[in-house]
């Protein structure tokens, strides 16, 4: 956690003074700043915790799903041509989102590769102005 933070879950003279703002404005603004200040450090770990249990609920969900109990529109209809079709449409939209996060990820890279070049070209830049100006060499870069 940063701990330069100005609002942060301790005593600082910020935290104090939104808190009795609080209380002047309406009391229980005041009130949840104590409860923030107090304790603020714990909302980190209750955070994980409840992601943890949501995560274990779903977890369930699945495996309930694989077992047979699987939701509504994967269950058998009885219809054998049906039942065909849609799994091969269904399939056929799993390759198609297959091929959509692929496609995601290369737009990914080729963003993170275009910013990384333009910060390559801004501190060659200030490199070179910095060496028009007289200043000299900026010690572990050495003049190009």
């Amino acid at each position: 956690m940063n701990q330069s933070a100005l609002i942060r879950p301790d005593w600082t003279p910020a935290t104090i003074a939104l808190m009795v703002l609080g209380f002047v404005v309406f009391w229980p603004l005041g009130l949840a700043m104590l409860a923030y200040i107090i304790f603020g450090d714990r909302l980190k770990s209750f955070r994980k915790d409840a992601n943890d249990a949501v995560d274990g609920v779903f977890a369930s969900c699945r495996s309930a799903f694989g077992r047979g109990k699987g939701p509504a529109f994967r269950r058998a209809t009885g219809n054998v041509a049906f039942d065909d079709w849609r799994d091969a449409e269904l399939s056929r939209l799993d390759e198609e989102r297959r091929k959509l996060d692929e496609m995601r990820e290369e737009f990914d890279s080729y963003v993170r590769e275009l910013r990384r070049a333009k910060d390559q070209e801004e501190f060659d830049r200030f490199m070179r102005e910095r060496r028009n100006e007289g200043r000299g060499d900026v010690p572990g870069f050495p003049a190009t």
